[in-house]
């Protein structure tokens, strides 16, 4: 069971288990942030680009996958799964294969806006329930020299993120500018996630 320290406990409190299907230790933290218990189970799908209609879509097919796929298992359970997109000039950036790869995303960032897709996805089997919707915030970077480009390669920060840029970390110093949700861009909009686990009583303000 993830939890903290008492004394960093704040704003809300678990009522029911919950899983969080996700290995992302950036939504961990999140949802650690307000005081919230929850277990973390891996749902292991893959994500595969094509089939949707629209990067919305295809982002919420995702998570709905995964959270199908835990919930199957843990029919009694609620499951919270998460996934996040990054789109720009209507390609998707998902995470880079190698160093290379986030070279030319950064690139590709560089000196225009983006945007940032978190869908959720909030599924009980056993009751048969499922919702989810998606998020959608816009970024704008700088523009990168190539020097700042590889700097932040080598620090290997964005080797695991999407978009190959991490907002809460060294990557915050790339962005010029967001409109919307912070949180959606580190990973999970918890405004959003908050609402959702609360109005099923998952959840509760201390």
């Amino acid at each position: 069971m993830e939890t903290l320290p008492p004394a960093q406990r704040q704003l809300f409190r678990t009522l029911e288990p919950f899983i969080l299907a996700s290995a992302s230790p950036r939504r961990r933290r999140l949802l650690q942030s307000l005081g919230l218990e929850f277990d973390i189970i891996v749902s292991g799908v893959d994500e595969v680009q094509g089939g949707a209609d629209s990067p919305s879509e295809m982002v919420l097919g995702w998570a709905r996958d995964k959270a199908r796929t835990v919930a199957a298992i843990h029919r009694e359970c609620w499951v919270l799964a998460a996934d996040t997109i990054v789109v720009v000039a209507g390609t998707i950036l998902g995470k880079p294969v190698d160093t290379e790869d986030a070279r030319h995303m950064l690139a590709q960032l560089s000196d225009r806006k983006h945007e940032v897709i978190t869908a959720i996805c909030l599924r009980h089997e056993q009751n048969r329930h499922e919702e989810a919707e998606s998020v959608l915030t816009q970024v704008r970077f700088k523009k990168l020299s190539t020097a700042e480009i590889d700097a932040y390669v080598a620090s290997g920060e964005p080797l695991d993120k999407a978009g190959a840029y991490g907002i809460q970390g060294l990557g915050g110093c790339l962005v010029r500018s967001i409109n919307g949700s912070y949180s959606n861009v580190v990973g999970l909009p918890l405004c959003e996630s908050i609402e959702h686990l609360a109005a099923h009583g998952i959840i509760t303000p201390r």
